[in-house]
């Protein structure tokens, strides 16, 4: 088990559900650049390099839930679990408005050194977790920020993101969110289909039922926050899966 790739949370919990985080971490390893991408720490702690508070509201999410959960160990910035290997996004030198120095001119040798040490045993993991069952229904937590520089404010509370091929779970979230009183986003800030992602690759095409999760940033940065957050969603998740029949 590559330890440096990916977190596991809970492994034999009795769940269906498995609460999944892409972008839990901000972490660079000491192989790459010598553990630094060349921006500044500001930058390192801003949602281009990992989903702010995703983690936290993941690990307890999955405590109220009694599932088993994985994060991945490693920015987004080095290399992105949330894209198909064959992705132009999947190691990223230019997001929102900040270069990436150590990926400006990486090449085709140092991105494979890149998937095989953390992407691909992430993958693998997250794999076997699934499989553990035959009825496992998949969470993915992330966050987003309330504003893309030069951009207009996202109006979104929480967003729901999910495949036109999958929507089983979706759209009745959507509903139930939505009568809780909050500004929902039906497959927003982000198109919840993208082809080797890693719900297009644990849930669509094993045919799990599945949903996205994204949680505007500010509102889960500190323990408080992921706390009431997981408090408030896990009822709802468990009551649309079961009123799904699925």
């Amino acid at each position: 088990m590559t330890q440096s790739a990916y977190k596991i949370i809970g492994p034999d919990r009795p769940s269906r559900w498995l609460v999944s985080c892409d972008h839990a971490s901000n972490t660079v390893p000491d192989w790459v650049g010598g553990g630094r991408l060349g921006i500044a720490a500001e930058d390192m702690a801003r949602h281009i390099a990992y989903d702010v508070g995703a983690a936290g509201l993941t690990r307890r999410l999955a405590e109220r839930l009694d599932a088993p959960a994985i994060l991945s160990d490693f920015s987004r910035l080095v290399i992105d679990p949330n894209r198909g290997e064959d992705d132009p996004t999947l190691v990223m030198k230019l997001y929102d408005g900040t270069i990436i120095p150590a990926n400006r001119h990486i090449g085709a040798a140092e991105i494979e050194d890149r998937l095989a040490r953390l992407y691909r045993p992430y993958h693998a993991a997250y794999a076997e977790l699934a499989g553990q069952r035959n009825d496992t229904v998949i969470c993915a937590i992330h966050s987003y920020t309330p504003c893309l520089r030069g951009r207009s404010p996202r109006p979104w509370t929480v967003g729901v993101l999910y495949s036109h091929r999958d929507t089983r779970l979706a759209l009745p979230l959507v509903a139930a969110l939505e009568a809780e009183g909050l500004c929902v986003g039906d497959n927003e800030p982000y198109a919840g289909h993208l082809d080797g992602d890693a719900i297009d690759r644990h849930a669509l095409t094993t045919g799990r039922p599945n949903v996205l999760i994204e949680l505007r940033n500010d509102l889960i940065a500190q323990e408080d926050g992921q706390i009431a957050w997981a408090d408030r969603l896990a009822p709802v998740l468990q009551r649309v899966l079961r009123d799904s029949g699925l």
